[in-house]
């Protein structure tokens, strides 16, 4: 009888918990909208930001397009070097060696502080290269910044879907490099690009690691590389750090809570309708 009541009790505990987790989700999305509605509308979207000062009126576009153009390109830096590196050490490395500290590495990468990218990133970058502040020195700095993210889960990914491929062609004569073009990459594919979509997300939500980089208060949308831009964040951040305007700044958060949450649904929706599919290569 003991036994039954701990388990029930065990249940009742984890069905607590996962209310309370979905009512502080639910809470936070209803706040932050309910705080910023009056600013909310299709305009705040599309337009410019003005207003004196700068924020207080007019809308966030170039800040959304810029924390796009951030993402995509910290996703494509980080994404292609986190999962190679994750490759390496799955299926090339041993385990021992320069892989270990390789894997050390990406270990300890995931536990430095954001604040230590945006610093390294404008010392080397700007100050040591002479870059000027712009979407190509953000975008690389926070893509050092995902690597270790997307790194550990790609590996997971390849040792948990990967090894058995692997094993299996070798036992067949098929090389590595065969076996990861033709077989690995293709049934990984799903899971790999919903690692590198929610890489992008949390570079996109990160303020520290563009600080000094190249974000900046008011810039159009950049056409180039080496343009400063305006992001959502940075945005949010200037807004509540010199009290312009509350509104406008619950505003922005509600609109970057919704933008990362879009992304979250996109990687569950891809590999909801992509399950037990293998994505294809030509020869």
């Amino acid at each position: 009888m003991s036994r039954r009541i701990r388990d029930l009790a065990v249940r009742l505990l984890c069905l607590l918990i996962g209310i309370a987790s979905i009512g502080a989700a639910l809470f936070l999305f209803v706040f932050v909208f309910w705080k910023g509605r009056d600013v909310m509308s299709l305009s705040f979207l599309l337009e410019k930001p003005s207003g004196m000062p700068i924020g207080t009126d007019g809308g966030i576009f170039p800040a959304l397009m810029g924390s796009v153009y951030l993402g995509g390109l910290s996703a494509l830096i980080g994404g292609v070097i986190g999962i190679g590196g994750a490759a390496y050490l799955t299926f090339y490395s041993g385990g021992k060696g320069i892989a270990a500290v390789v894997d050390k590495a990406v270990t300890g990468l995931s536990g430095i502080p954001s604040i230590l990218f945006g610093l390294v990133g404008y010392t080397l970058l700007i100050y040591h290269f002479g870059i000027p502040r712009s979407l190509l020195c953000a975008g690389v700095t926070v893509a050092a910044m995902i690597i270790p993210f997307v790194a550990i889960r790609a590996k997971k990914i390849f040792s948990e879907k990967g090894l058995e491929y692997m094993y299996n062609s070798q036992s067949l004569g098929l090389s590595k490099e065969y076996a990861l073009r033709r077989l690995i990459f293709p049934a990984c594919m799903t899971e790999l690009f919903g690692t590198a979509a929610l890489g992008m997300a949390y570079g996109m939500g990160a303020v520290a690691p563009i600080l000094y980089t190249g974000a900046v208060m008011q810039a159009e949308v950049p056409k180039k590389l080496t343009d400063p831009f305006m992001s959502l964040p940075y945005h949010l951040y200037m807004l509540v750090n010199n009290g312009f305007s509350l509104e406008y700044a619950y505003g922005t958060a509600f609109v970057l809570m919704v933008f990362l949450l879009c992304i979250q649904l996109l990687c569950k929706f891809i590999s909801y309708f992509r399950e037990g599919a293998q994505w294809t290569f030509k020869r």
